[in-house]
């Protein structure tokens, strides 16, 4: 497993938890407001944590945190993710998955295992907008939607583990249409959560820029017509 960060605690990332955040090395998608770029992209600056000091880490802090949070980069991309979440829930701690979504088969299998306890999926945007808002170069390059749909479906259909969808707002990505078609298309989720993009040395592509914060209120109230349980994050 190629991990390339460790954030030792956190009170964000795992809803309810203290926890630590770990993050896996590459993604399938370059979404241009991505604030994790050099873990995305693999950068040879970054160097991996191995296994035996993540163990060792998370074996001192047993009285101290309660969750693991697993994001990256795309965690799924690695088929040997379910040894590593085995490993950490035989310490005890509860997991929380990150993902994109484009590993239904991955994200079945670990929750039907009892391998996470929470997950939380990107929606990027509608599925007419996905191309270029996960960093195609223009809306004629194609992307397969169908393993993001199954993993929507499956989550609002699955009764294992709670779960969120959650959206980074952006203006050069998002409009109001935008939103009312993604809450279509997630309608029946069991909580949705708007996060304003932040600006960071991190980020993909430079000059993009947050909505105001009453346009997104306004798109949290727009989102509540079809999902009552939708709140704003990040600001």
């Amino acid at each position: 497993m190629l991990i390339l960060g460790l954030h030792k605690t956190t009170l964000l990332d795992y809803p309810g938890h203290v926890a630590a955040t770990l993050f896996t090395g590459g993604c399938n998608f370059r979404c241009p407001y991505c604030h994790n770029k050099d873990i995305v992209q693999t950068t040879e600056s970054l160097v991996p944590l191995s296994e035996t000091e993540l163990f060792s880490f998370l074996e001192k802090r047993r009285d101290v945190l309660t969750g693991v949070c697993i994001t990256g980069g795309e965690p799924t991309l690695h088929f040997d993710l379910p040894d590593l979440i085995r490993q950490i829930k035989a310490l005890g701690y509860l997991v929380k998955l990150d993902t994109n979504g484009t590993n239904s088969n991955m994200l079945k299998f670990l929750i039907h295992a009892h391998l996470i306890d929470y997950c939380a999926m990107d929606i990027k945007n509608t599925p007419e907008k996905y191309n270029i808002t996960v960093g195609a170069l223009s809306n004629s390059s194609f992307l397969d939607l169908s393993t993001v749909s199954t993993s929507i479906q499956f989550l609002i259909q699955q009764s294992i583990i709670p779960y969120e969808f959650r959206t980074t707002i952006v203006q050069e990505f998002h409009t109001e249409a935008d939103l009312r078609a993604i809450c279509k298309w997630i309608a029946g989720a069991q909580a949705y959560f708007l996060q304003s993009y932040q600006d960071s040395e991190g980020v993909l592509q430079k000059g993009l820029h947050a909505h105001s914060a009453e346009t997104l209120q306004s798109y949290v109230t727009l989102c509540r017509q079809y999902i009552p349980n939708t709140t704003l994050r990040g600001i």
